[in-house]
């Protein structure tokens, strides 16, 4: 019992000392609790250590004072990030800085006049088909006398497309949606204006297809991506608007890579029609399979870098790309707001021209777009032009170095649109290789040496036998080479493009979707370019200004400059924003190799007038795909 006492009740004696020796403690500690407190408070959310980790991955090295000053403040940014993050901010809202193509004192002079008439050769058939499938392949300069003349009726030209539509779209998995409903109303609504004397023109009846990025009311857009197949908004895209006025039909919404990446979707690869084994390339892969397949009289698609070039090429058809800020990009998805532009993929040149004067011009709505006049003459003498062709291009390589007259953008012969702009093989745009050796084999896998020998010497002769044609058709041609200097800007600030597609899709990156097979490669890619800081990309785009201005310079000299369509130009133009078109040059190992013309910004018309040049000395554009 007394032991209990010793070791559970203290002699008051001992206990009352202790009691008193740890009131101090304890006063101080109630005092001290305020201030942890304050000092947690003032702690910066970002120790200078992680601003030193930081610095390496951007290139800079700071002091460790330095970082200390620093570290507050970006603790403060921080948490204005976050706050940002909660702002609903719509994936259609454009950022507060508006990108022009053009260098102070150069505005283009308008006025920019969408639907006017102008000069095109309308030629109907020489024979009567015995069946209206028999019409599948022409281009829009057949077809619209046919209807005028209403020898065939919209709604039965609609049809057959409709059925084209059915059947081969499967094969070619480029179909999305098809605007079944949508197009016979508009059919129908094109055959009683024309009976009734309203013809409005050569789209007036012509069904089309539009690649699936753009605003169709009530008809989802699904822009390639799972995460995005039940989306719809409830107004159409300019283009859309503007097709519709000019009486043309749309039949499908056509497949993209997901968010502008390849020729892969969500539903899988889109195939070329003239080796099923094979992709479309991309992003524009519907539009460009399908007008190839017969599927549409034509599509229209984009292009950030190489997103209709490629494709053009890869499938066969004629793809202009326009001017940066030629056609508005309202209600279209923004993959990178700087470089995003749209135009027309056809059968022909002439073709082309037509879309793209329905298309083209001011619409109040993106202040991007130029008020810059397009008047198309197709009977300007080639003599009269400065025509030049990108010397390293059209000649054998030197001994040893394995270079195969350049094809796609810093690949042998066509690697993704893009690669000679910093991206890798598989970049926006770019998709598979547009003619590349080895590449988009069917799972065949590399080609030898003999083969790629074998194929850098037939791609020589055809891309040599294209100068041949220019010559005879009265061209004084010029040698010349792109200056080193503007494909290295061109090459150094080629992130541009990634890191404005990671601050479009930022909340997508963040979201539980973020991973989700339909993407590709974009999640890595958009996660790694949030490393881009501001005052890089910043630097970036005023690099861009002394690209824009050397470019400039060079363009000053020609009209026009050939080069094959993986031309290492390609990344360097769809940064300046000049205009260029891809169209058939021949045919390797089955499958089409086709010629690029690039320009002069805002003047599509001399790149048209040149590209028809070509085509009226050659048959390419008439060869098409066995579908069956």
């Amino acid at each position: 019992m007394a032991g209990r006492m010793d070791i559970g009740l203290r002699p008051r004696g001992v206990a009352r000392r202790r009691f008193l020796a740890a009131i101090p403690a304890a006063v101080a500690g109630s005092l001290a609790v305020p201030a942890i407190a304050r000092q947690q408070a003032q702690q910066p959310r970002i120790e200078p250590a992680t601003l030193d980790c930081a610095e390496k991955i951007f290139g800079v090295d700071f002091t460790d004072a330095e970082e200390q000053a620093a570290a507050a403040g970006v603790g403060r940014n921080l948490t204005s990030f976050e706050q940002l993050r909660e702002l609903n901010i719509p994936l259609d809202t454009e950022p507060a800085v508006t990108f022009h193509p053009y260098l102070p004192g150069k505005r283009p002079k308008g006025p920019a006049t969408p639907g006017a008439k102008m000069k095109v050769t309308l030629t109907p058939p020489a024979a009567r088909s015995s069946s209206i499938e028999d019409l599948a392949f022409l281009p829009i300069t057949s077809l619209a006398p046919l209807l005028q003349r209403r020898d065939i009726s919209a709604t039965d030209l609609t049809k057959m497309y409709l059925a084209r539509l059915k059947k081969y779209g499967p094969k070619l998995n480029c179909v999305v949606t098809l605007t079944e409903d949508l197009a016979l109303e508009q059919a129908a609504q094109a055959d009683r204006d024309i009976r009734a004397g309203k013809y409005k023109g050569p789209l007036h009846g012509i069904p089309w297809g539009a690649k699936d990025l753009f605003a169709t009311k009530g008809i989802p857009a699904t822009w390639g991506a799972a995460p995005f197949q039940k989306q719809v908004f409830d107004y159409d895209a300019t283009i859309v608007e503007r097709l519709s006025a000019a009486g043309a039909v749309l039949v499908a919404k056509l497949s993209m890579g997901a968010l502008a990446q390849g020729d892969q979707w969500f539903r899988g690869r889109t195939n070329n029609p003239w080796n099923l084994e094979r992709g479309s390339s991309g992003s524009s892969a519907g539009p460009g399979s399908a007008t190839a397949g017969g599927l549409v009289v034509f599509g229209i698609g984009t292009e950030t870098r190489g997103s209709i070039i490629s494709p053009s090429a890869v499938n066969g058809v004629t793809g202009l790309r326009p001017t940066y800020g030629r056609v508005s990009r309202y209600g279209a998805m923004a993959l990178s707001w700087t470089m995003d532009k749209i135009g027309p993929m056809c059968r022909s040149v002439e073709d082309c021209a037509i879309v793209f004067n329905a298309i083209y011009g001011p619409d109040g709505r993106d202040e991007t777009t130029a008020d810059a006049p397009f008047v198309w003459n197709p009977d300007i003498p080639l003599s009269k032009l400065r025509i030049a062709y990108l010397k390293n291009e059209f000649d054998p390589p030197p001994p040893g170095t394995g270079r195969g007259g350049r094809g796609d953008a810093g690949a042998g012969t066509g690697a993704a649109a893009g690669a000679g702009a910093g991206a890798p093989p598989g970049a926006p745009g770019g998709g598979a290789a547009a003619g590349a050796p080895g590449a988009g084999r069917g799972g065949r896998g590399a080609l030898t040496p003999e083969e790629q020998q074998r194929q850098r010497e037939a791609r020589l002769k055809i891309f040599n036998d294209v100068l041949d044609v220019y010559r005879k058709a009265g061209a004084q041609l010029e040698p010349v080479e792109i200056p080193a200097n503007i494909t290295s800007i061109g090459n150094t600030i080629g992130f541009v493009l990634t890191t404005e597609g990671a601050a479009a899709f930022d909340d997508l990156i963040r979201s539980k979707d973020a991973n989700d097979p339909s993407l590709n490669t974009w999640p890595n890619q958009f996660r790694t370019h949030r490393f881009v800081p501001a005052v890089e990309y910043i630097r970036a785009q005023r690099a861009r200004t002394l690209l824009i201005r050397e470019m400039e310079k060079f363009m000053s000299q020609y009209d026009v400059f050939l080069s094959p369509t993986g031309s290492a130009s390609l990344g360097v133009t769809n940064l300046t924003g000049h205009p260029a078109i891809a169209l058939k040059a021949g045919f390797l190992d089955k499958l089409p190799v086709e010629l690029m013309v690039t320009g002069r910004l805002y003047d599509e018309a001399t790149v048209l007038r040149v590209a028809l040049a070509y085509e009226r000395g050659t048959d390419w554009h008439n060869q098409n795909p066995k579908m069956e």
